[in-house]
């Protein structure tokens, strides 16, 4: 298929973060490093694969950060403006708040914070040749209990929106990417919250709307919980989650120029290790988000982590399942795990917190 010069992407990126605190109480969900870029780098980067160049981000909280990143775009050869959204308005209220700027007549929109990796090219070409009103991106999942499932018929046309159930009658999951013809758009409710899930879609079908699905099984994660964020960053890292933006060699680990890592520092899971960031002698570091400036010092152990800018992990501590705050310190043979959250600038003094009787 050709470009797809003559479609709009907008991205909603307004939501808080509130599982992910307290690391986006510095910085926005979508803005947070993975696998060393942005977390939105990666989505840009496909949409921009795609042939897509003009990109309405929808912003709330931080707006700023996004523009002081992105600018205009015009460093990933996009065209990106802004619209904020002074009111939380929900999904559908967040794309019709977006209206104003757009200018094509095919829309995608995408959830700003999932990791996917569809081809954006075979979701537009389905929506075009099935001549959909909207079409919507489906992903085949093990376990669809978690979210709401969507059932087709054997034309690929959606005949439902369900809520979370124990038993699913699908395995079918919105994957949080739409495709709108504008004026399906245009007919969203202005200037109040809208739930695209709960109201837009299914009015859809009540008025008989052709809503297609594009229906795979690529790679798709929820990044809202630092379980899934660092699971998707490690993915990213080895080259089990597919990124443009992240060309050359996937492998165990990821260490940034300007970072330092000691001899006998050990790094697999899919690591990452910032900017300036400095690894110890022996620390082992497993699955661990490493931000820039932050330091594990020697014969730290640190699993399925995520470590803030500038914090500090002292010698032979031990943080597993954690999130640890910008700027935190914990002390020297600290044990933290099973959800522990360090709230930015906190310092544990050494032997402060344990869950075994030895120190």
């Amino acid at each position: 298929m050709a470009g797809n010069e003559g479609t709009d992407a907008v991205i909603l990126v307004g939501g808080k973060g509130t599982r992910l605190r307290p690391l986006t109480l510095s910085a926005p969900k979508p803005m947070l490093p993975t696998a060393g870029l942005p977390f939105l780098t990666h989505l840009l980067a496909r949409i921009k694969a795609a042939g897509i160049t003009h990109v309405v981000l929808g912003t709330s909280f931080k707006a700023e950060v996004f523009s002081d990143y992105f600018g205009d775009g015009s460093e990933l050869g996009l065209e990106i403006e802004y619209v904020y959204e002074s009111e939380p308005l929900g999904t559908g209220g967040g794309i019709r708040n977006v209206l104003p700027k757009l200018r094509a007549d095919t829309v995608v929109v995408f959830n700003g914070d999932v990791l996917g990796g569809t081809d954006l090219r075979e979701v537009l070409a389905t929506h075009h040749t099935t001549g959909a009103d909207v079409t919507l991106h489906l992903v085949r999942v093990s376990d669809p209990r978690a979210f709401g499932c969507v059932p087709t018929d054997d034309a690929g046309r959606v005949q439902a929106f369900l809520e979370k159930t124990q038993d699913p009658p699908t395995d079918q999951i919105n994957a949080g990417c739409y495709v709108f013809r504008r004026e399906y758009i245009e007919k969203i409710p202005e200037g109040r919250p809208v739930s695209v899930e709960r109201e837009v879609f299914p009015a859809l079908l009540a008025e008989g709307a052709r809503v297609q699905a594009h229906v795979d099984s690529s790679y798709w994660r929820d990044m809202g919980t630092p379980e899934d964020f660092v699971r998707g960053s490690a993915d990213l890292v080895r080259g089990i989650a597919p990124s443009p933006a992240l060309p050359g060699q996937r492998g165990e680990s990821l260490v940034h120029p300007g970072a330092g890592v000691a001899p006998g520092a050990l790094l697999i899971g899919g690591t990452v290790v910032g900017r300036g960031a400095e690894i110890g002698a022996g620390a082992r570091l497993d699955g661990a988000i490493v931000f820039d400036g932050a330091v594990v010092e020697a014969g730290a152990t640190v699993e399925r982590t995520i470590i803030g800018f500038g914090a500090r992990i002292g010698p032979r501590a031990l943080v597993r399942d954690g999130v640890i705050g910008d700027g935190a310190h914990v002390g020297a043979r600290c044990e933290l795990l099973r959800g522990a959250r360090v709230w930015p600038g906190v310092v544990i003094p050494d032997g402060g917190i344990r869950f075994s009787t030895d120190v």
